[in-house]
């Protein structure tokens, strides 16, 4: 046998309660030495813990508050997790700047010795070789921003001084946040669905879905079977080897009963996302199950989609009716100095989403101009029409909130106003059937590129219809469409394997601003916060007595 070597040991057992002694007696171990119990851990609410992760709101209720290191501080909001690590917890990145993924799944992972070998996708930012983080070390990275080495982490990263119940809830919303399988998501298969309200034009109807099914029998002719997760901790781009599976819901009876048909049939069919879309006079109800449900509701065609910015699921084209209702704001304003402009008379049929954009307009009107919006009667629509128009003088200037059946049957004339606006989204466009005489002076609200500058990015989708033999019945919506197909195939291709439903809106809104192929739309773009992808338009008007040309008034403008 070996003679002990410390002095402790060889002095034998009964050295040991005195030592323990005179450690007590230091106050080194006092707690224990005198039998009381450790502190009981903070209690941890993954519920308090989202809201510091999401909104920046302590338990109390009081912001948040960080500080940065060399000065400068963020609080509320600003100071949320998300705002960097964004929703999703999977990081973001932008030119040099790199944020890392926080997920439980990463942060508390242990460093990799095969980095060809993971089981969990890459994403920017996650370095694979680095050990794991446990609660005390992530707690210090977030009170004193240092990792789980003890370096300094970098200069955007916020000390924040939380307390250890709040700091115990971040953490235990952090272990738990993308933990869950996610919804549409199977080893070969990412589901999708689409939602057409009853109200749907049937002909642009049956032009969009046959987009939508043209698209995904593309998507899955390359498909040669399942392939496994891809397993790498390299940037590398990955190609998306699954098939795509659309689910058609059709909506019936009166908008009140949609959410509850749409929460139905998602329990049914889960999906990863809702991919475009069609609507009629309403789409509040389609908006509403998207932002509760936390399903992606992407790019549907809508002239009326819901203005709340706060919300984050759904993500539109543009502001439809209303941005063309505040185009003509700014050109009402400038009518108003041109003209001696003193009424503001919108004509609406009942029941379209034109009543909407002419109470937007009448709200947004110059100050000093008088509004009074008249409807189309029911019955023979000339006479219906003549009717609403009828005592307009030289002081009004007179917009039309008409489909192109209710254009074309327009009075010959308009009479001695002071001027005409249409709207184009509504009326057809270029292609709006005015009489000659409404045509002449007519200047529509516009909220697309003209005609002849977006010719050759329309060559693609057109030449796509063409080759393979789809009938354009609804040129706009196909398009739109289509649009939305090509943008998503493209943003799932840069989520790698990470198919998260917060990821794809997240990786959605930094792709948008880097297309260039964008159908109408001569630019998309989608800020954090930000849900609809093009945010101008123009007032044009006809070049001749005939055919399809138009000129623009003021040029692309942001209202």
């Amino acid at each position: 046998m070996r003679p002990p070597t410390s002095p402790a040991a060889r002095r034998g057992p009964g050295a040991r309660p005195g030592l323990l002694a005179l450690l007590a007696a230091a106050g080194l171990l006092a707690p224990a030495a005198a039998g009381a119990r450790p502190a009981a851990p903070a209690p941890a609410s993954p519920g308090a813990g989202e809201r510091i992760y999401r909104e920046g709101l302590l338990p109390s209720g009081r912001p948040v508050r960080g500080a940065r290191e060399g000065g400068g501080g963020v609080e509320g909001a600003l100071a949320a997790c998300a705002t960097c690590h964004r929703r999703s917890g999977l990081g973001s990145w932008e030119g040099q700047t790199v944020i890392p993924p926080i997920l439980g799944r990463y942060l508390f992972r242990p460093g990799a010795r095969n980095v060809d070998d993971l089981d969990l996708p890459h994403v920017q930012g996650y370095v694979a070789r680095r050990g794991a983080y446990t609660d005390a070390t992530l707690a210090r990275a977030i009170r004193e921003g240092k990792d789980r080495e003890g370096r300094p982490l970098g200069y955007l990263m916020p000390r924040y001084a939380l307390d250890d119940a709040s700091m115990a809830s971040l953490i235990a919303y952090l272990k738990q946040l993308g933990a869950a399988p996610e919804p549409g998501v199977t080893r070969d298969t990412l589901h999708f669905a689409t939602i057409v309200t009853p109200d749907a034009d049937p002909v642009a109807r049956q032009g969009m879905l046959d987009v939508l099914r043209q698209f995904f029998h593309d998507k899955n002719a390359g498909y040669r079977g399942a392939t496994p997760p891809m397993q790498s901790s390299r940037g590398i781009m990955y190609r998306v080897n699954r098939k795509w599976q659309l689910h058609v819901w059709e909506l019936s009876g009166s908008p009140d009963s949609w959410e509850a048909q749409l929460h139905e049939r998602l329990a049914a069919e889960p999906v990863l996302a809702v991919i475009s879309g069609l609507g009629g006079r309403t789409w509040a109800p389609v908006h509403r199950f998207c932002e509760r449900a936390a399903l992606p509701c992407l790019l549907p065609n809508v002239d009326l989609p819901v203005v709340a910015e706060g919300d984050f699921y759904p993500v539109y084209f543009s502001k439809g009716v209303l941005l063309e209702a505040a185009l003509l704001s700014r050109e009402l304003a400038r009518e108003q100095e041109r003209a001696a402009v003193r009424r503001l008379v919108q004509v609406v049929r009942p029941g379209d989403v034109g009543e909407e954009a002419a109470a937007a307009l009448a709200k947004a009107a110059p100050p000093g101009l008088a509004s009074v919006t008249r409807t189309v009667g029911a019955g023979e629509p000339r006479a219906a029409l003549a009717a609403a128009l009828t005592g307009l003088g030289p002081g009004d200037a007179v917009v039309l909130w008409l489909r192109p059946g209710d254009v074309a049957a327009l009075p010959a004339d308009p009479g001695p106003v002071a001027a005409v606006y249409a709207s184009g989204r509504m009326g057809g466009l270029e292609r709006a059937p005015l009489p000659p005489a409404w045509r002449a002076r007519a200047r529509l609200a516009y909220p697309f590129d003209l005609p002849e500058e977006r010719r050759v990015r329309m060559s693609f989708p057109l030449g796509w219809f063409q080759v393979r033999r789809l009938p354009v019945v609804a040129e706009r919506v196909q398009t739109d469409t289509w649009l939305a197909c090509a943008i998503l195939s493209e943003t799932l291709g840069h989520m790698l394997d990470s198919f998260v439903r917060d990821y794809l809106v997240e990786r959605m809104e930094a792709l948008l601003s880097h297309r260039l192929v964008n159908g109408y739309y001569p630019r998309l773009g989608l800020a954090p916060g930000q849900r609809f992808a093009s945010k101008g338009g123009q007032v044009v008007r006809f070049a001749q007595g005939a055919g399809t040309r138009v000129v623009s008034e003021g040029g692309w403008a942001v209202p």
